[in-house]
C-alpha cells in the first residue's frame, strides 16, 4: 500500500492517478487462499478492484457496495477447504492467479494525508495459515522501495518476438471461459506446428512483430478505445468485465491498464481539443463545466493531464489534476467552473483551476467514481476543450 498518491515518476502502468492512495497485491490462491483486511472507512470512498488473469473483476468490495468491514477470504477455482470462523464472505476468482488493487480516496490536503494513514496501515493480506481473527497493521510508510526503471514511456509487458514462446504457460494457467474452448484448441495446434516446423514459428514471429506495429500500438490513441461520448471525447466501454470483448480489453491493456467496473468508474479519454487537432502545451485551454454539468458521481471525479506516453510530466507545482480533491477551485460567476491546461499559466486563469501542460503532446482524462446513472448511461456529455 501506498499511504500518499503515486509518484509523479513511476512507469509501471499507464494512465495512474493521483485522486486515491494505490494498493498492489498478486496471489496464486489455488496454492493457498488469502486473507483480505477491510477496515472501517468511515465517510471515504474505497474500492478493492479483485482482478482474475483477464484482468476481469470477479467480486463487489467498495463503498459502493456496502461492504462492512472485517476479513474476506480469496480462493482460487480449485479450492475447497475449511472457511474459518470471523470471515466476512469468500470471494472465488475463476482463475488462480489474482490481483488486488485497492483505492481509498485522499483529499488533496496535509490533513487528509495524516488522517488516511492509520486507516490504510490496516489494508493488509496475507495467507489463510497466518490468519488468527485478529487485525495485523502495517506502517506501509516504512515499506522498502526500489528504483523507478529509466525507460522511455511506460514499462512493455510484451515482446512480441517471445510472444508465442510464452502463450502455452498462459493457456495452462488461465482456462477458457465457457464458448473459448475451440479458439484455445485451435491456438495449440498451431502452437504445436511451430514446434515441429521451423517455417512456422518464423511466421508467427513475424506475425506478431507486425501485429503489434499495426494494430496493437495503434490502440494508444483515445479514439480507438471505447466509444464516442461526444465533444470529441472517448468513454470507456465493458471495462473490468471484458467477457469476449478481445478488442477493448487489447486497447485498455495498452493504454490505460487495470480500469475499474463501469459502475465503479466511468473513464472519459482524448488526444484531441473540440476542433479535432492534437493537444499541446504550448497552446492554451480551457476545460468549463456548465452551472450544474460538473461530473455526476457519488464518489469523486477529476481532470487529469498526461503526456505522449499516458504517464505524468513532472512539473514544479506537482499538480497532474484537479476535482473533488481539490478544495481551493474558483468558480465562475454563473456557477461553472473552467480548468486551464497548459504549459505555461495563462495570465488571466485562478492558480489553483491550472494543470501545467506538457511542452509537447499531451491527453485529457476524466473519471467519474461511483457514477451517477447520467455518466452510466451515456446521457452526460463531457464539455468542450477550447483552444484560446
Amino acid at each position: 500500500m501506498l499511504d500518499d498518491y503515486v509518484l509523479p515518476k513511476q512507469s509501471f502502468v499507464a494512465c495512474p492517478n493521483q485522486d486515491v492512495t494505490y494498493g498492489l497485491g498478486y496471489f496464486a490462491v489455488d496454492e493457498e487462499p488469502v486473507v483480505m483486511q477491510v477496515p472501517d472507512f468511515g465517510d471515504r470512498f474505497w474500492v478493492y478492484a479483485m482482478y482474475d488473469a483477464r484482468t476481469d473483476q470477479f467480486d463487489h468490495l467498495g463503498k459502493a457496495y456496502g461492504t462492512e468491514p472485517g476479513f474476506y477470504l480469496v480462493v482460487g477455482p480449485n479450492w475447497d477447504g475449511d472457511v474459518p470462523d470471523g470471515i466476512e464472505r469468500v470471494l472465488r476468482s475463476p482463475t488462480e492467479l489474482v490481483m488486488a488493487a485497492p483505492r481509498v480516496f485522499l483529499d488533496d490536503t496535509d490533513e487528509d494525508r495524516a488522517a488516511i494513514k492509520p486507516i490504510v496501515n490496516q489494508i493488509n493480506a496475507y495467507p489463510l495459515s497466518e490468519y488468527t481473527g485478529a487485525f495485523k497493521t502495517v506502517d506501509w510508510s516504512a515499506s522498502p522501495s526500489f528504483p523507478v526503471p529509466e525507460v522511455e514511456g511506460e514499462t512493455a509487458w510484451v515482446v512480441p518476438e517471445l510472444f508465442f514462446d510464452q502463450l502455452p504457460t498462459v493457456l495452462a494457467n488461465v482456462p477458457p471461459m465457457e464458448g473459448e474452448e475451440a479458439i484455445y484448441e485451435s491456438i495449440r495446434q498451431l502452437l504445436d506446428a511451430a514446434d515441429h516446423d521451423p517455417q512456422v514459428k518464423e511466421l508467427l514471429v513475424e506475425t506478431a512483430i507486425e501485429t503489434e506495429n499495426a494494430v496493437v500500438k495503434p490502440l494508444f490513441r483515445w479514439r480507438y478505445n471505447g466509444k464516442a461520448a461526444g465533444n470529441g471525447w472517448n468513454r470507456s466501454v465493458n471495462n473490468a468485465e471484458w467477457g469476449f470483448d478481445y478488442l477493448n480489453r487489447t486497447a485498455t491493456a495498452k493504454s490505460n491498464m487495470f480500469d475499474n467496473r463501469p459502475t465503479e468508474t466511468q473513464y472519459f479519454y482524448t488526444d484531441h481539443d473540440s476542433g479535432k487537432s492534437q493537444l499541446i502545451g504550448t497552446n492554451d485551454y480551457t476545460v468549463t463545466f456548465a452551472p450544474g454539468e460538473l461530473p455526476p458521481v457519488n464518489g469523486f471525479w477529476s481532470l487529469t493531464v498526461y503526456n505522449e506516453h499516458h504517464l505524468f510530466e513532472v512539473n514544479d507545482l506537482n499538480r497532474y489534476s484537479v476535482g473533488t480533491k481539490n478544495k481551493d477551485l474558483h468558480y465562475n460567476d454563473d456557477g461553472s467552473l473552467s480548468i486551464h491546461v497548459a504549459y505555461s499559466k495563462p495570465d488571466d486563469a485562478p492558480a489553483a483551476n491550472w494543470i501545467p501542460a506538457p511542452s509537447g503532446e499531451f491527453s485529457l482524462y476524466i473519471r467519474c467514481y461511483w457514477g451517477q446513472e447520467p455518466a452510466l448511461d451515456g446521457t452526460w456529455t463531457p464539455p468542450t476543450i477550447d483552444h484560446t
